[in-house]
């Protein structure tokens, strides 16, 4: 939008595109990165092997010393979005109270899935319950290969897919969208630690610190996710016969992903990235459902029970495991090293599902964001999963000798296996991937989106310019790392993106502090609204009448019951026509109790109904020419005060309250110049106290 507006005003797009970044960000981060490929690149490519198995043992030397930290935080999250899904919080909306989400909700929930890990499910569907039914970990108690090694492994697939996953994600994500669509902050890591430390230390070096670091992370993150899915790609074409492995073919696909992903990102989020997340969900489910038709399809409905059984019994099981004492590495090479890398990409993907989840509330976010994603890979685990872990038990065809499972080829050998025949495996397999093309596509496009806004400031309208650069230089991160450093360089950039885990863990940590902090404060002045109407209900109606009906029954049978019953239901109906029941009440008593000890019958239903309806009348009498049953319901604002800021007053026993013991805003009076601001909940309240103040001004005192 700069760029654009610049170059009508005769600017260079490109001029005007420096000037816009946030230098202090985006010099660092690009300086840091550019300085870890050279020397991931170097080393990878002078010392192969040996680079390899060296940062290989300082990546699982960063698991054992701070592991633990990120299993016990990933489980906190995971309870903590439940609580505040289900708490009050939750009907808090992402962004200002009257609006409604910006996309749909299956055009949402694809763009979220897809970029988040909808690549991870197609290439680890197969291998990873396979890898687990090999070499299942100690704490499993099962043999290798068995039966019950492989419904252990679907459980530990879902495990590392399901909930603690989406935990990272949607925390991440829900700090940034109630930061800054509800109160109006820039679009940035750094502004989720405000309520703790501060505008003024959120704007100083600290916060451009943060923002540098989730840059980093996010690019060593996709890059490497770039560099295995092309491998991959390529060993699927290389099964088919079609294409020899090759430097040269890897360049090719790494263009073709990286062109794609670019015109992707020029066409903005509404157009490109929404249209390939649609296409990416379609093609993937119409992947699923060939290979449940084609596949065990009564087995694999028994299974879909079943895993999802599994998967609730190794929920708790492995929530807290952190390898303490095993020999096996399982827990250091599985259950840590996904949990870390989600936490590398979280920057990206919770700040990319904050931007298209405007306007939803907390509740409908924290379930969107981790029950959909989850039940998914239920399927796709089944499907997949179970229908890999069956061929393996019925023929041992799905792996190598040893137990060694190929994971670049696995998906392509299932299609094999199940179909019988060449031509429909190469359909799947041609589809399968497409799937993987499109998948990686849309993570390069919306990484640069991600990033581009973090080196804007939080600036969510970027220049094209920018976004472009950002789209090529993945791409170009991947192709170098694939061309000069090979499996050696991806492992270097694995461990920074794990190392960078580490800071960024403490900054969702106290992210979790502040949200806290916001959220019990929205609660405190959250209003309730009820609905006051100065009549019955009609059920009410009919059973006073009925009531009433019997009590003055002349025993004439259940015909002159009904006629009593009419009789009654017409007269009250008379009754508040004529305002009887609602404002003629209000000027009479009625007995509506009896003395205890008293012969008095106790009142009727009537009775309390019509004092019901008086003591309703003085807020919502109706007008003289009102006095139809069908009156306008009156909406009141109820707000909730805790005891212990309420006092008596022990003269007039009135109830008073301290307004200053109530939770305070932490980030009260700050206001900020920009469109984020504007747009939001807290720069509405902010422009309707200014108007507010500036009528009562000009009114002066009315005496």
């Amino acid at each position: 939008m700069a760029a654009q507006s610049a170059t009508k005003l005769g600017v260079n797009p490109v001029t005007a595109a420096w000037r816009s970044l946030s230098k202090p960000v985006f010099l660092p981060a690009l300086a840091i990165i550019v300085a870890a490929l050279a020397f991931a690149t170097w080393y990878g490519s002078a010392y192969g092997a040996d680079a390899q198995s060296a940062f290989t043992e300082l990546r699982d030397g960063i698991g054992r010393t701070i592991g633990w930290w990120y299993v016990l935080l990933v489980t906190v999250f995971v309870v903590f979005a439940f609580w505040v899904a289900c708490s009050r919080a939750g009907a808090i909306r992402l962004g200002r109270d009257d609006e409604r989400p910006v996309f749909s909700r299956f055009a949402w929930f694809a763009m979220l899935f897809s970029a988040g890990m909808g690549i991870g499910l197609v290439f680890w569907g197969v291998a990873e319950p396979l890898t687990h039914m090999m070499s299942p970990p100690e704490i499993a108690g099962v043999d290798p290969g068995s039966a019950e090694a492989g419904r252990f492994a679907i459980g530990a697939a879902l495990f590392h897919w399901g909930l603690h996953a989406w935990a990272i994600y949607a925390v991440v994500g829900l700090g940034l969208a109630y930061m800054s669509f509800r109160r109006g902050r820039p679009l940035s890591i750094r502004w989720l630690l405000e309520p703790v430390f501060g505008r003024k230390l959120i704007e100083s070096w600290v916060g451009h610190a943060i923002d540098v670091f989730a840059i980093v992370g996010t690019v060593f993150g996709v890059a490497t996710s770039l560099g295995q899915g092309v491998l991959q790609m390529q060993a699927g074409l290389a099964h088919l016969g079609w294409f020899q492995p090759s430097k040269g073919l890897l360049l090719v696909l790494v263009v073709i992903v990286t062109v794609a992903g670019t015109i992707s990102v020029v066409t903005g989020l509404d157009k490109g990235v929404r249209w390939l997340s649609n296409a990416n969900m379609s093609l993937a489910a119409l992947l699923a459902l060939a290979v449940l038709l084609i596949g065990p399809t009564a087995f694999l409905f028994q299974s879909f029970v079943q895993n999802s059984g599994e998967y609730l019994q190794t929920l708790p099981k492995l929530a807290l495991v952190t390898g303490a004492g095993a020999d096996d590495g399982w827990t250091l090479g599985w259950t840590l090293f996904n949990q870390a890398w989600f936490l590398s990409w979280a920057p990206f993907v919770g700040m990319f599902i904050a931007r298209i989840s405007r306007g939803r509330t907390i509740r409908e976010f924290i379930f969107g964001v981790m029950l959909a994603p989850t039940l998914i890979a239920v399927v796709w685990f089944t499907v997949f999963g179970s229908t890999g872990i069956l061929e393996q038990l019925k023929d041992g065809s799905m792996v190598g000798e040893g137990g060694s499972v190929d994971t670049n080829t696995t998906l392509f050998t299932l299609f094999e296996q199940l179909t019988g025949g060449s031509g429909m495996a190469v359909a799947l397999s041609v589809v399968a991937l497409l799937v993987i093309t499109l998948f990686f596509v849309t993570s390069s496009d919306s990484c640069a989106l991600v990033i581009d806004v973090l080196s804007h400031g939080g600036s969510t309208e970027t220049p094209r310019t920018t976004r472009v650069f950002w789209a090529v230089m993945i791409g170009v991160a991947g192709a170098l790392l694939l061309l000069a450093g090979g499996e050696a360089a991806l492992t270097v950039l694995q461990v920074s993106s794990i190392a960078s885990a580490a800071p960024l863990s403490v900054v969702y940590a106290l992210a979790v502090v502040a949200m806290v902090r916001m959220f019990r404060y929205e609660i405190a002045i959250m209003p309730r609204f009820v609905r006051v109407h100065p009549k019955a209900s009609p059920t009410a109606l009919v059973s006073a009448a009925r009531e009433k009906a019997r009590g003055e029954g002349t025993g004439g049978g259940d015909a002159s019951g009904e006629e009593d019953l009419e009789r009654d239901l017409r007269a009250l109906l008379r009754a508040w026509n004529d305002g009887e029941g609602a404002g003629g009440a209000a000027t009479r008593q009625r007995p509506v109790a009896t003395p205890v000890g008293a012969s008095t019958p106790a009142p009727t239903a009537t009775a309390v109904l019509e004092q019901f309806a008086g003591a309703l009348a003085p807020s919502a009498a109706p007008a003289a020419d009102d006095a139809s049953p069908d009156r306008p319901v009156r909406v009141l604002t109820v707000l909730d005060v805790p005891a212990y800021p309420t006092t008596v007053d022990t003269a007039t026993g009135a109830v008073e309250w301290d307004e200053t013991a109530m939770p305070a805003d932490p980030i009260e009076g700050e206001v900020f110049d920009t469109p984020e601001f504007a747009s939001s909940a807290a720069g509405m309240e902010e422009r309707t106290a200014r108007l507010l103040r500036g009528t009562a001004a000009t009114e002066g005192p009315t005496g």
